[in-house]
């Protein structure tokens, strides 16, 4: 089993690691073809779309990974229950696509909402595949199928925008990935639809899914509410600053930390009759999960001017703030997950749900004191209701798994400290090094890497002899 989810996580990791690197790349290119203000539209329209797939794809796709003995009869019946809701929520899009182009006083957003409403039906049928790829840890297939919908739909887009189309490239880039993914996914997996559905079977998965599915909701909404705010109270432009910010530390935490999240969840739920044994499992992954995304984050907050800079253009330095805030927002992202994953591992879906209400209720009282300020106050209030969200999270495992908030914090407080005086050294860095964004941004990036993994290697880090040795150990196997 430990083999089968190294495998795992490895694949996965080179999945969302590939993807989110190609993605990257074609981010710079249609950051210097489009505006800020360009990315805002499309920025608001996904909010809407994001929230519509939270009720197409949340929910059930857990419950088959979470489910003892999920079978063909469980996987085809939410197939098609699944497509059925995401045709109905493609009608209230489009009914409502007038609503939200006179919300915003943009009618571009009519026919933009209609069009990209499209994803939900791929969306739906991409949520069972990755839910047979989790339960049956087929994470290679993904990969291919990840890299394959990446590669075209980052062409198509860049495409459009050399050929002038402005805010349809970006539409043309997430229809086109959703349709060539779920394709592709199709070649690269073995499951198929069978014609068996059993309402049975989805009032079964219902009685675990519902709450997960609300609690996703609600938190997808509170998430976005951001992004419809600084959208509606101030402009377009500052809503694209805001997403270009959020993307930069976004890629980290959705490179390890939904890698970790796919192949935790189907491996404790393995192991979900042995409490110390998930105990040891979730610790495991704190400490080797902090280890890898503290420093990747801080190191991201020390280098943000001169990236942004090299990479975007002088005129995307406008999100710089939005994307150092975020930085501190996510550092503690592996705590969320894990905590998160064990607490669905032992079936306790009901305390799941009593968190995102508590969390919620906060980030609602935060989000009404940030409104009366500037977008950067605002965004500054959600690091800090992130950051109290880590103890919340943390809180139920005390008494489920023996394993305290307190705890958490010793087994990542080594790797927060080196993180933090890698990121001070790195900042000031860019204020001796001569040169333009470009030079100063790779000695600081390499200067980062090598004060950090020193540093870790002198004083002895746990993570990082366990890591060092299971790679000894891979290429031992090899040889």
């Amino acid at each position: 089993m430990k083999d089968k989810v190294l495998r795992g996580l490895f694949w996965k990791i080179m999945e969302n690691g590939g993807s989110q690197g190609i993605q990257f790349v074609i981010a710079i290119i249609l950051a210097r073809l489009l505006t800020p203000a360009e990315y805002g539209l499309v920025g608001i329209i996904m909010i809407f779309i994001t929230i519509a797939n939270v009720v197409v794809q949340n929910g059930f796709s857990t419950a088959l990974i979470q489910k003892k003995h999920s079978d063909e009869v469980d996987f085809s019946s939410v197939f098609y229950f699944s497509l059925l809701i995401a045709a109905a929520m493609y009608v209230v899009l489009f009914a409502a696509a007038p609503s939200i182009a006179a919300f915003y006083r943009n009618d571009v957003l009519r026919p933009i909402v209609r069009v990209l409403a499209v994803v939900l039906f791929p969306g739906a049928v991409i949520a069972v595949q990755t839910a047979y790829v989790s339960r049956k840890m087929e994470f290679k297939g993904l990969f291919k199928a990840t890299m394959a919908a990446v590669l075209v739909s980052g062409a198509i887009s860049v495409c459009m925008a050399y050929r002038g189309l402005g805010v349809w490239a970006m539409v043309g880039q997430q229809v086109s990935y959703y349709l060539a993914l779920m394709c592709s996914l199709f070649v690269t997996v073995t499951w198929r639809p069978r014609w068996m559905f059993a309402m049975g079977r989805i009032r079964a998965m219902l009685a675990f899914g519902w709450k997960l599915l609300f609690a996703a909701l609600i938190d997808t909404l509170f998430n976005n509410l951001y992004g419809l705010i600084i959208g509606k109270i101030y402009n377009e432009e500052l809503l694209g600053a805001y997403n270009r910010g959020d993307q930069f530390p976004k890629l980290i935490v959705n490179n390890l930390g939904a890698a970790i999240q796919s192949v935790l969840l189907p491996a404790f739920s393995a192991r979900q009759g042995d409490i110390a044994q998930v105990r040891s499992m979730v610790r495991r992954a704190i400490r080797t999960s902090s280890f890898l995304v503290l420093p990747m984050l801080f190191g991201l907050f020390a280098v943000a001017d001169t990236m942004v800079a090299a990479l975007l253009g002088e005129k995307w330095l406008i999100c710089v703030p939005y994307l150092r805030i975020m930085c501190v927002a996510y550092s503690f992202w592996p705590i969320h997950i894990t905590n998160l994953q064990a607490i669905n591992a032992v079936g306790r879906s009901d305390v799941f749900l009593k968190l995102e209400i508590i969390k919620k209720t906060v980030g609602i009282l935060g989000l009404v004191i940030g409104v009366n300020f500037s977008p950067i106050v605002l965004v500054s209030i959600k690091a800090g209701i992130d950051f109290l969200c880590t103890f919340i999270n943390a809180w139920p495992n005390k008494k489920l798994l023996g394993y305290s908030i307190g705890s958490q914090w010793m087994d990542i407080m080594p790797s927060m400290a080196l993180s933090l005086v890698m990121c001070a050294a790195v900042y000031l860095l860019q204020f001796v090094l001569p040169g333009g964004a470009w030079m100063k941004l790779i000695i600081q990036i390499i200067a980062g890497a090598a004060i950090y993994g020193g540093l870790a290697w002198m004083f002895r880090l746990e993570s990082f002899t366990y890591l060092a040795g299971m790679v000894r150990g891979r290429a031992g196997k090899r040889e």
